[in-house]
This record gives structure tokens, sequence and C-alpha cells, in this order.
């Protein structure tokens, strides 16, 4: 292999390094392909907080205890497929909502009853189940 060769392929090399560790630096920030692959095929959305944004699981109850009316509202879409969990367990001390259902149109129609990325401002998450 020529010298000019080896130049263009360490070259080519180090762009394509330099490319990819870009790439991840924008997903760490943005979450842009974890985004795409839990709406695209999982039919999720999650807020990719981290437990120091969370609010404090006393907050999370008492919201949740304050909106029944649109909980019961939003369980109704379709009832036994749809349901609502306050996790508890993955950041100790803080909270979030996890909204569950069996299929899109249930994810679609519980995001216009909710209406805002945040429940009354407690992340949440949607999960197809």
């Amino acid at each position: 292999m020529s010298r000019h060769k080896k130049s263009a392929t360490v070259l080519l090399a180090m762009g394509i390094l330099a490319l990819c560790l870009s790439l991840l630096a924008v997903e760490t920030q943005t979450k842009v392909l974890r985004r795409l692959i839990d709406d695209a095929i999982y039919d999720n959305r999650n807020h990719y907080f981290s437990c120091e944004q969370l609010p404090q699981l006393s907050q999370v109850e008492s919201i949740v205890d304050e909106h029944q009316d649109l909980i019961l509202r939003i369980e109704q879409v379709n009832p036994g497929f749809v349901g609502i969990e306050i996790d508890t367990t993955t950041c100790s001390g803080k909270g979030d909502i996890l909204f569950w259902y069996g299929s899109h149109r249930d994810r679609l129609a519980i995001e216009t009853l909710i209406g805002e990325t945040t429940f009354f401002g407690v992340p949440y998450r949607l999960q197809n189940r």
C-alpha cells in the first residue's frame, strides 16, 4: 500500500471515530436515538430524568390523590387495559407516574387527556404492555 493510501485510510478512520464520538455525545445529552426506539418500536414514552430531577414521593402521591377524577377518566379509556402506577422502586424517596396501556390508540387517548408533558408537574412515563 502506498504512503498516500495509508494516510487517506488513517484520516478516514480518524474521521469515522470523531463522528462516532460526536454522535455518542449528542445521544448522551438528547437521548434522541433512545426516544426514537421507545416511540417507534416499543410504543412507549419516557421522560429520561435522573433520580435527582424527580419530585419527592410525597409530592407525587399528593398529585395523584388530588387528581383522581382525571385518573379515573384515563382508566376508562380502555377498562382493564389502562392503568396507573406510582414508581417508588427506582429512586429512593423520589417518584414518577407510570401509565400503562394495551394499544397505540389507548396511548393517544391518554396523551390527549393529560395534554401536557407532565401530570400536574410530575414527570410521567407511558408504557405499552
